[in-house]
C-alpha cells in the first residue's frame, strides 16, 4: 500500500491505524516533508520491517515511477495535498502544482501498474457553501470558492476521468472537518487549545458563525478502511461526523473544557471567499458500506484537549520552528483532507490516550 502524505495529520493517523489493524501489510509512506510534515508522528512504527518512508514529491514523476517499480504497489491511498485556505489565497500556483499535477502523476503511474484500488481523499469544500438548510450529497455539483478547494475539485475530476477513460479502480472520499491529536497548529482546534493554554488571544474570523461538520480523525480512518475493502470503483463517498457547530461554539466549548474565559476570543476581519456553512450527508457510506462514526463531538473534544495538555513538548516545538509567513490573522478552518502539508497523528486514538497511555 502506498500512502501519500503519510507524515501529515490524517495521513499519519491512517498509517498507524492501518498497521495496528493489518500488521501483515506493507506500507510505503511518501511525503515531501513540507513545513507541516512531522516524522515524529510515525516514530512508533518506523522500525517495522513492513514500513518504509520515502521523502519525495508526488509531482516528481521519476520518484513516483521508481516507487511503483520497486515496491509493486497494488493499493494507493492518496492524502498528500496543500490544504491551508489562506496560503492558497497567497500562492495559488503551489496548490495547483501539488494538488492537481501531483494527483495526475500518481494516477498515471497507478494506471500503468494496474493497481487494484486507488482511494483519492478529498474534501467537502469542493461543494462550495450552503445556506441555513440542506446538506452536501455525492451528487451535489462542485462549486469551489477558494484556490485550495478549486485545486481539490480539479484533482477529483482527474480521478473520475481516469476511472471513466482508463477503468482505473478509483474511489473518491470527501470528508468534513477533521480534528484530533497531532493536528498542525495552524488549524482551528489546535490553535484554540494551544493559545488558550498560553492565555493568548484567540482570533476568530468575522462573527464566528460559519458552520462546519466535525469528524474525529480515527472515525475518518475507519471510513477509509471500509472504502478500501468494499468501496465500488467510480463512486464517491461522503464522510461526515454529523456534528454541525459554528466556529464560535467550538471555541467556546474548548475554553469551557480548559476552564478559560471567553474574554480570550478576539474577532478579526473575515477572509475573502469564506464559505458560510458545510454539512455532509454521509448516508451513502452508512447504507452501502455499513460505516458508523464512533465518536461524538463532546467525546472527541475531551480526548483532543487532554492530548494537547499531555503533549506540550510536541506543539511547543512546532510553534518555535521556522515556517513560511502565514498571511492569516485567524486559524484555518479547512478540513485538511490529508495533506503532507498538514502534519500530524499518532497511534490509534482511544480513551487510553486521554488518560495518559496508549501513545
Amino acid at each position: 500500500m502506498l500512502v501519500t502524505g503519510g507524515m501529515g495529520f490524517i495521513g499519519s493517523n491512517f498509517v498507524l491505524y492501518w498497521l495496528d489493524r493489518h500488521p501483515e501489510d506493507r506500507i510505503i509512506n511518501l511525503d515531501a516533508l513540507t513545513y507541516a510534515g512531522n516524522p515524529d508522528n510515525v516514530a512508533s512504527v518506523c522500525h517495522l520491517p513492513n514500513y518504509r518512508f520515502i521523502r519525495g514529491d508526488i509531482s516528481d514523476a521519476a520518484c513516483v515511477q521508481r516507487i511503483f517499480r520497486e515496491e509493486r504497489i497494488d493499493t494507493v491511498v492518496h492524502f498528500a495535498a496543500e490544504s491551508h485556505v489562506d496560503r492558497s489565497i497567497a500562492d495559488p500556483q503551489l496548490f495547483v502544482r501539488t494538488n492537481v499535477l501531483g494527483t495526475q502523476c500518481l494516477l498515471e503511474e497507478a494506471r500503468r501498474h494496474c493497481v487494484t484500488k486507488f482511494v483519492h481523499i478529498s474534501t467537502d469544500e469542493v461543494y462550495g457553501t450552503l445556506g441555513q438548510e440542506g446538506r452536501f450529497t455525492e451528487s451535489t455539483p462542485l462549486a469551489p470558492n477558494s484556490p485550495y478547494s478549486a485545486s481539490k475539485a480539479g484533482s477529483d475530476l482527474l480521478a473520475r476521468a481516469y476511472y471513466e477513460t482508463f477503468n482505473l479502480p478509483v474511489v473518491i472520499t470527501r470528508c468534513s472537518n477533521n480534528y484530533g491529536p497531532y493536528q498542525f497548529p495552524e488549524k482551528l482546534l489546535p490553535t484554540v487549545i494551544t493559545r488558550a493554554l498560553q492565555n493568548m488571544p484567540i482570533p476568530i474570523y468575522g462573527n464566528g458563525l460559519n458552520v462546519r461538520d466535525w469528524l474525529y480523525v480515527e472515525d475518518h480512518c475507519s471510513a477509509i478502511e471500509r472504502v478500501i475493502r468494499s468501496g465500488t470503483p467510480g463512486q464517491v463517498y461522503n464522510v461526515g461526523g454529523g456534528n454541525e457547530r459554528t466556529n464560535l461554539q467550538i471555541v467556546q466549548n474548548v475554553l469551557a473544557e480548559l476552564g478559560k474565559p471567553t474574554s480570550l476570543i478576539q474577532f478579526v476581519p473575515d477572509r475573502p471567499g469564506h464559505d458560510l456553512r458545510y454539512a455532509i450527508d454521509a448516508g451513502k457510506l452508512r447504507r452501502k458500506l455499513g460505516w458508523q462514526p464512533r465518536y461524538t463531538l463532546e467525546r472527541g473534544l475531551k480526548l483532543s484537549v487532554a492530548w494537547y495538555l499531555e503533549h506540550g513538548s510536541w506543539w511547543r516545538k512546532l510553534l518555535k520552528a521556522p515556517s513560511p509567513d502565514d498571511p492569516a490573522a485567524a486559524p484555518d478552518t479547512a478540513d485538511s483532507s490529508g495533506p503532507s502539508g498538514t502534519s500530524a497523528a499518532a497511534s490509534v486514538l482511544s480513551e487510553k490516550t486521554a488518560k495518559g497511555g496508549g501513545t
